[in-house]
């Protein structure tokens, strides 16, 4: 159907004549007589009764030209849903992140300035360790994902963002828990609390090649499911860890944070893509987080 026959006839429903909506329409009055004429002929009912007064709807058309503005109002949507969705600025966001990211003040403050900026979009958040996160970029199942590197999927884009700081986790009460900055090599008789390798193998190849540097091989103890989960097993005294420095924010009771001195083991943490696009919401997100990162160092 050609939508400008619609466009038409509301037209002269509106107007009262073919010639004062030919006017409004910025064309002649006889090709839209025409038009008017062959709209008729397809749909096989009469639109209109012509006299020398205008042009009135008859029954038929009264109904037809009430579904048109429908069509049209529905279309007008359609368009503006499509332009909204190319400019960024309509539809969904899905945002993995990796264990314990969340906590990083930065990611709430650029989902915060993303929805202010984007209100129209609707934000989706997926907590999960990186192997899994890349599974789901590559599924389609999320649309960017934060993440520590490295991916194990080549066909992951990844785009560090910056590199987080470290601090010893220590359960309150221990013989060092007072002192405020700590050497690793202080802790290198304590049983060591870490999570499984396979959640984020590249900070915990960090953190292992640290202690390593510093003379000594961590003695594992008992896992922890998820980097955050680290604290308050701490908090129990089942050993000291290693840990993002925001995890203080974490406040169990009975654990205590105290600053690496000497070389400690990073972090990096960036953004993963399965293809990293241009505009769009994606790329809206990325923009707005890389440009806090960038204040933030």
């Amino acid at each position: 159907m050609d939508f400008r026959r619609l466009r038409y006839i509301v037209a002269i429903a509106e107007a009262g004549s073919f010639t004062h909506a030919a006017f409004q329409l910025h064309m002649e009055q006889p090709p839209l007589s025409q038009q008017i004429r062959a709209f008729e002929k397809e749909l096989g009912v009469v639109l209109f009764i012509r006299s020398r007064q205008g042009a009135v709807p008859t029954e038929a058309g009264r109904i037809l030209i009430e579904q048109a503005r429908t069509i049209l109002a529905m279309e007008a949507e359609f368009l503006s849903l499509a332009r909204g969705l190319a400019r960024g600025e309509q539809g969904r966001l899905r945002v993995g992140m990796a264990g314990a990211v969340s906590l990083l003040p930065i990611i709430p403050n650029a989902i915060r300035a993303f929805r202010e900026k984007w209100p129209e979009i609707v934000i989706t958040l997926e907590e999960s360790n990186t192997p899994a996160l890349c599974e789901a970029l590559h599924d389609r199942r999320v649309d960017i994902a934060i993440i520590r590197p490295p991916a194990p999927d080549p066909n992951i884009v990844v785009v560090p963002l910056m590199q987080e700081r470290t601090v010893i986790a220590l359960p309150k009460g221990h013989d060092k828990w007072r002192r405020r900055g700590l050497h690793l090599n202080d802790i290198s008789d304590e049983p060591f609390i870490l999570f499984e390798r396979e959640l984020g193998p590249g900070f915990y190849d960090a953190i292992i090649a640290a202690c390593q540097q510093a003379g000594f091989t961590p003695r594992l103890g008992q896992s922890a499911p998820q980097i955050a989960a680290t604290v308050p097993m701490v908090a129990a005294g089942m050993g000291v860890s290693i840990v993002p420095a925001y995890l203080d924010q974490i406040h169990a009771e009975g654990a205590t944070f105290h600053p690496i001195v000497g070389p400690a083991p990073r972090s990096t943490i960036a953004l993963a893509f399965h293809n990293r696009p241009s505009s769009g919401p994606v790329a809206n997100f990325e923009r707005i987080l890389r440009s806090l990162c960038d204040k933030a160092s």
